[in-house]
């Protein structure tokens, strides 16, 4: 797409867990940018992206659908034969009630949305899900509480149900916290 004259392009970046899973994330980059940090973003090439995850409202087939990027902020060419890494932090408020529930292999887990203030008035809603005792903390925060999570971002492919009784398959983006905390900064 274009804003204030200036193209973006996204493309969907592989990262390999530790444990051999691959999330597919999608990496949205200004054409000016890739002009000049030397990557060409094509299939196969070992790319590091740093950058802030985006979100915004996509209306397709009659529904929203909140859509999920990481926007790239600075790319280079990696030539690190090391494992892949997928860090980041994130310093956000409450903004939904937290939902509990249970894995289908028995798992305590909560789902978070964050709301991450930028500038200019605008925020990125973004989900997140805790594992674990973190979870049962989580699961107690009130909306509005101001949390700082530490993790990954992921992809995870899901079945949903349809009306017609057929299931779709669809793919999930979020952060995977290692780590919450109720911040203090103000």
């Amino acid at each position: 797409h274009t804003a204030y004259g200036e193209d973006f392009f996204i493309f969907r970046l592989s990262v390999v867990r530790r444990s051999g899973k691959a999330d597919e994330l999608n990496i949205m980059v200004s054409h000016r940018l890739l002009a000049v940090c030397g990557c060409s973003a094509r299939p196969g090439e070992r790319v590091r992206v740093r950058g802030q995850i985006r979100t915004y409202n996509e209306h397709t087939d009659e529904r929203m659908h909140l859509r999920v990027v990481v926007f790239c902020r600075d790319m280079s060419p990696c030539t690190d034969e090391i494992y892949d890494e997928n860090n980041l932090v994130i310093d956000g408020f409450l903004c939904k009630p937290p939902v509990r529930r249970t894995s289908p292999l028995g798992r305590e887990l909560c789902d978070l949305m964050l709301a991450v203030n930028r500038s200019y008035g605008k925020s990125d809603y973004i989900p997140c899900i805790v594992w674990g005792r973190n979870a049962a903390f989580a699961g107690s925060l009130p909306i509005g509480c101001r949390i700082r999570l530490t993790g990954r971002f992921q992809s995870r492919d899901y079945r949903k149900l349809k009306l017609c009784g057929e299931y779709e398959m669809r793919r999930a983006y979020e952060v995977s916290a290692n780590m919450i905390e109720v911040s203090s900064e103000e």
